[in-house]
């Protein structure tokens, strides 16, 4: 019987991998792994709609067809590492399963604060379905939370509980929430909306201590100030689960580097025939911005890097001719992603945070607007709030010009 391309990472990517490896022609065994207990389901609305309303697996749950009817979906089970060499996966209870490609998509984990003493109750994050039932079990009105990071998960998390009746404040190390990625004014704009809805903000401070027992009950800042509250949010960042590599022959800082057809590559940057990466967890790079390979968390990624991998795997276990033509196109996308908070939608192509100037292209600053984010004279990002159709005209022109054409 022939080995099965395994799958690791049972969620968005995981799927589309599967779904993928179907729709271009590949029709031996595909045995995917989740460490979760669900079967896949989308996990931005988790921080949005979905904590404000209906908090179980079927509000996210993606729906599946006959193409993966006969996909082995081995839940509730961890693969503890894999074996490049040995083309093995070992899971969490040491059984070993062989396979003629493998797929890493781990995905992220929440990054956690190092203090001491944490309290053992009332300390949330918002990573999975799980953690979202939590958390949405406290947003009550007269409960008052303080969200630890002001990037777009702690925005998110902000509104959806303020609009739920609780108390929030929101503590950042930066002037303003989402300075990084948006620019100073967009992201002064979003932080005057929240404060416009009651949404308290100790920007320029970092946490020094969780005050509690067993239960949260305040928080202490580096300037000796104390707030109270009955729930705390970790929404500090992510960290990618690559420790399943560890012991190969692989470049997993920071993430899993992957070449321009998502093979993950050795030290030296050569590729390993029958593995790749996809998600949040690969570092690539994207030809129309640069040769600098990152981590991309926009949520269209994982979907076209799957369909890049299932063409590229499907072909190279065919022995197709159609693999040469397949690897010679470099995965070439152009990241998006949308935001939703309060009555504020943001919607974003191309990477935003590669820009040093930003210059307001449609709009008033402070209601609907587009701005673009440049890298020299190159258009390598714009954002919008609400203006969607004029968000989208942009797409087509982003990207940075080769260097003859300047």
């Amino acid at each position: 019987m022939t080995d099965p391309v395994i799958i690791v990472g049972g969620s968005l990517g995981g799927l589309r991998t599967a779904e993928s490896l179907r729709r271009s022609g590949y029709s031996g065994p595909i045995r995917v792994f989740g460490e979760e207990p669900h079967a896949p389901y989308n996990r931005p609305p988790l921080s949005k709609e979905v904590l404000a309303e209906r908090v179980d697996h079927a509000a996210v749950a993606f729906p599946q067809g006959d193409t993966t009817a006969d996909v082995e979906w081995i839940l509730g089970t961890r693969v503890d590492h894999i074996d490049l060499g040995r083309n093995i996966v070992r899971d969490n209870r040491g059984e070993e399963h062989s396979y003629s490609g493998v797929v890493v998509a781990t995905g992220l984990r929440s990054r956690h604060m190092d203090l001491p003493a944490m309290p053992t109750s009332g300390v949330h994050s918002v990573r999975s379905l799980d953690d979202a039932m939590a958390l949405r079990a406290v947003l009550t009105p007269g409960t008052r939370i303080v969200i630890y990071g002001a990037g777009f998960i702690g925005c998110e998390v902000a509104a959806t509980a303020k609009k739920l009746g609780v108390d929030v404040i929101v503590v950042g190390k930066g002037p303003v929430p989402l300075l990084r990625p948006l620019g100073v004014q967009l992201a002064s704009d979003i932080q005057a909306r929240h404060e416009a809805h009651g949404v308290k903000f100790f920007m320029n401070s970092k946490i020094t201590r969780v005050i509690g027992g067993d239960r949260v009950e305040s928080v202490l800042l580096d300037n000796g100030v104390e707030i109270w509250c009955n729930a705390f949010v970790e929404a500090i960042g992510s960290e990618p689960n690559v420790e399943l590599l560890h012991g190969n022959d692989v470049d997993i800082e920071h993430g899993i580097r992957v070449d321009d057809n998502l093979r993950i590559t050795r030290a030296d940057g050569t590729p390993w025939p029958n593995a790749f990466a996809v998600g949040d967890v690969a570092r690539f790079p994207i030809p129309r911005f640069s040769d600098r390979v990152r981590r991309v968390e926009h949520w269209n990624i994982p979907t076209e890097m799957s369909r890049k991998v299932g063409k590229v795997l499907s072909a190279s276990l065919a022995g197709s001719a159609e693999l040469e033509d397949e690897i010679t196109k470099a995965f070439d996308p152009i990241p998006t992603f949308w935001s939703d908070q309060f009555e504020l939608s943001l919607l974003a192509y191309g990477l935003i945070d590669e820009a040093d100037r930003v210059e307001l292209l449609e709009g008033r600053e402070n209601d609907d607007c587009v701005y673009g984010y440049f890298c020299g004279d190159d258009l390598v990002g714009v954002c919008g709030v609400g203006m969607r159709s004029a968000v989208m005209a942009y797409r087509s022109r982003v990207g940075r010009k080769p260097a003859s054409a300047s």
